[in-house]
């Protein structure tokens, strides 16, 4: 695939890594962290979560959405899970086993360590979390990671729970849950997709010098990509190093046709004007999974002609 001129089309790319570590305990309870086999779960429960506002007296706009329509969650327990994945008893302290790994990894980073470390909550109503949201604590900030195209500045580094482990539809496994992660988040510093590879792969060797779990699904990183005229899209769950360029490339190249199909609208003098709802009169000219998931129909734009 030919490569653009990064610089000319003003690529901005980050990352946020989540990475797991290898302690003996979970990180607000004391039930091992060991993946189980979900033939060997002892018992099953039932949830449904609704948005709740925060401390702010403010409900997230996406765990609204996240909260339309009524859902039930199925959550699969085993004998070395207990209450506190169950949200039937209060967190107990902070694992310090956790935190001094992550204090570790914090310093590798260059990175400033707060004096105290408070725990907050991130509102996750979409099932990976039986209490309705994610326990996670800021730990340190300003960092920075040199690279042989430049520095890259680390801003956060933060302590947290590990989300259950999805195995099917509305369907979750607690052995993964609460499970300690760091997650790091870079400046958007990058601006090729070898700088991206390059400081993922640098901060993965970071990680590999403490203790940390290894393995597939035991790191997670999120690409954030955006170009001038674009807008910034987060790119969730890359594990593998070799794809990570060419996941760069393809979502600029994305975001370059898009522009390009703007330009061409503007050009046209593209407008809505009076829109009319086809689909009843011809139901064929909609694709099914359009007409039940985008507005109910299929709708005309008029284009006026060169």
């Amino acid at each position: 695939m030919k490569d653009h001129d990064y610089v000319k089309i003003g690529l901005k790319a980050g990352l946020e890594i989540h990475q797991q570590l290898n302690t003996t305990s979970k990180l607000f309870c004391s039930s091992p962290t060991e993946l189980k086999d979900t033939k060997d779960a002892t018992y099953e429960f039932y949830r449904y979560l609704r948005p709740s506002k925060s401390e702010l007296g403010e409900i997230d706009r996406a765990a609204i959405e996240e909260g339309i329509g009524t859902r039930r969650f199925t959550y699969k327990a085993y004998a070395s899970t207990g209450l506190v994945e169950n949200d039937d008893e209060p967190p107990m302290e902070m694992n310090l086993e956790a935190l001094k790994i992550a204090l570790q990894i914090a310093l590798l980073l260059q990175m400033q360590p707060f004096e105290q470390v408070h725990t907050m909550r991130k509102l996750v109503i979409d099932g990976s979390n039986t209490s309705g949201f994610q326990r996670t604590a800021l730990l340190a900030v300003d960092g920075k990671v040199s690279l042989r195209s430049g520095p890259v500045r680390i801003d956060t580094l933060s302590v947290e729970e590990e989300a259950a482990q999805i195995i099917d539809k509305d369907v979750y496994s607690l052995d993964r849950l609460g499970i300690p992660l760091v997650e790091i988040g870079t400046a958007p510093d990058l601006k090729t997709p070898q700088m991206v590879k390059d400081l993922a792969l640098t901060i993965g060797t970071i990680l590999r010098a403490c203790r940390v779990k290894r393995g597939l699904g035991t790191i997670r990183q999120d690409i954030n990509i955006s170009i001038v005229g674009g807008a910034r899209v987060e790119i969730k769950g890359v594990q593998a190093l070799d794809l990570v360029e060419d996941i760069v490339r393809f979502e600029v190249l994305r975001q370059l046709n898009l522009i390009k199909i703007r330009d061409e609208l503007q050009a046209r003098e593209a407008h809505v004007r009076d829109p009319i709802e086809v689909t009843s009169i011809s139901p064929g000219l909609a694709q099914k999974s359009l007409r039940k998931n985008v507005f109910g129909g299929c709708y005309f734009l008029v284009l006026p002609t060169l």
